[in-house]
C-alpha cells in the first residue's frame, strides 16, 4: 500500500511516523509547500519526497492519501483527493467555516469516494470503553455527562486569530466524542468564556477558559468546561453518570489531580503534559482504521457529516457565549 500524505509540519510529522509504521504501508510519499521540511522528515521516518501534490494525485501513484496541512487548504485537497478517485485521511477541520464544510460534504456525497476526518478521541480506549458501557446497560439510563479539555500551556499567540475560537478549535472534539459515545444529538448550548491568561486571546475575540451546559436530544444534561492554562497538566475527561453506575474517561494514573482527601495519593504517575503523547495510542489506531478503510473499502469511521455536526454545536456554543443567551444548534444549521 502507497500512502501520500501532505503538510509535514508538527502533526503532519507525527502521522508520518505513524503511517510508515504500518506494515502495510510498502511507501510513504511527502509533499510540503517546505521541501526541506519534508526532506527532514522523510529522513527521519523512512518515507520518500514527492515532487509536489499533482504527482502525489496522479494516477496510480498512491492508494490513499492523507491531508495535514494548514487548515484552509483542506477543502481543496480534500476535493483533489475524492476527485482522483483516493480515499482521503484529513486532519479537523473539513474547512474554516461551515458553508465550506457543507460543500465539501455535498461533493464528498455524490462521488462515493470514502473520506475520513481525524476526530482522534473515538479510538482511544477509555471513551470506546465508556460507549460500549453505555450500549450494554452497564451505566442503565444516562442521565449526565462531564467533560473536559484543558490545555497545560496555551497555544503560541499567531496561531489565536486563525484557529476559529476555542469552541471549534479544542472543544470540538468533546462535541465529537459526546455524540459518538452517547449515540445522541445535541438540541442546545448555554455557553460562557473568561479571559484569565494572555491578552492575545482578547486581542484575538477569543477567550481562554469556558464552561457551557448542553442538552441532548433525549434530554440527557451535558457539562462542559475548559482553558488553555491548567497548571496540573494535560486534562481530557468525561464521567458519565446513569441510573445504574457511573463511568469516567481519563481517570488513570497521569491525570492531573490532586486528590484534598487524607491518605489519598492517586494518581501517582507524572500528569500528562500535551496532546500527543495523551492520545498516542488513539492516533496510531487511527491510522490503522484509515489504512484498513483504504485496503477494503469499508465505511469511514467519521464522515464529513459527522465533522459538520460537531462543528455546528461549536457555533452554537460560540453564538451563545458572544449574545449571551442560550442557542439551539438548529438556528446554526444550514441548509443542505
Amino acid at each position: 500500500m502507497r500512502i501520500g500524505l501532505v503538510g509535514t509540519g508538527r502533526i503532519g510529522a507525527s502521522h508520518a511516523a505513524a503511517i510508515a509504521a504500518r506494515p502495510e504501508v510498502t511507501e510513504l510519499l511527502l509533499a510540503d509547500a517546505d521541501r526541506d521540511r519534508a526532506r527532514d522528515v522523510a529522513g527521519r521516518v523512512g518515507a520518500h519526497v514527492a515532487g509536489d501534490i499533482a504527482t502525489l494525485l496522479s494516477p496510480g501513484a498512491v492508494d490513499g492519501l492523507v491531508i495535514t496541512a494548514a487548515t484552509a487548504a483542506h477543502p481543496e485537497l480534500i476535493l483533489s483527493g475524492v476527485r482522483a478517485g483516493i480515499p482521503v485521511f484529513c486532519e479537523k477541520p473539513v474547512a474554516p467555516d461551515v458553508p465550506g464544510t457543507v460543500e465539501v460534504l455535498r461533493e464528498v456525497e455524490k462521488s462515493g469516494v470514502q473520506v475520513h476526518i481525524g476526530f482522534m478521541r473515538r479510538f482511544d480506549a477509555g471513551y470506546t470503553r465508556a460507549r460500549q458501557a453505555l450500549r450494554d446497560g452497564e451505566l442503565g439510563e444516562l442521565h449526565r455527562v462531564h467533560a473536559v479539555t484543558c490545555d497545560a500551556a496555551p497555544p503560541p499567540a499567531a496561531y489565536i486569530p486563525t484557529s476559529g475560537g476555542i469552541f471549534r478549535d479544542c472543544h470540538v472534539h468533546d462535541f465529537d466524542i459526546l455524540r459518538w459515545v452517547t449515540g445522541r444529538e445535541v438540541t442546545d448550548v448555554y455557553a460562557y468564556g473568561a479571559n484569565r491568561g494572555a491578552s492575545y486571546f482578547a486581542e484575538a475575540g477569543d477567550v481562554d477558559t469556558t464552561a457551557a451546559v448542553l442538552r441532548m436530544d433525549d434530554g440527557t444534561m451535558v457539562t462542559l468546561q475548559g482553558s488553555r492554562y491548567n497548571g496540573g497538566g494535560y486534562d481530557v475527561r468525561m464521567e458519565l453518570a446513569g441510573s445504574r453506575g457511573t463511568i469516567a474517561v481519563g481517570l488513570d494514573e497521569r491525570a492531573p489531580l490532586l486528590s484534598a482527601e487524607e491518605g489519598v495519593d492517586f494518581p501517582t504517575g507524572q500528569p500528562w503534559q500535551e496532546f500527543w503523547s495523551r492520545f498516542t495510542p488513539a492516533y496510531e489506531a487511527e491510522i490503522g482504521a484509515f489504512t484498513r478503510m483504504v485496503a477494503d473499502g469499508g465505511e469511514s469511521p467519521c464522515t464529513v457529516a459527522d465533522a459538520l455536526e460537531a462543528v455546528l454545536v461549536a457555533d452554537a456554543a460560540d453564538k451563545s457565549m458572544r449574545e449571551g443567551r442560550p442557542v439551539q444548534v438548529a438556528e446554526v444549521r444550514p441548509q443542505l
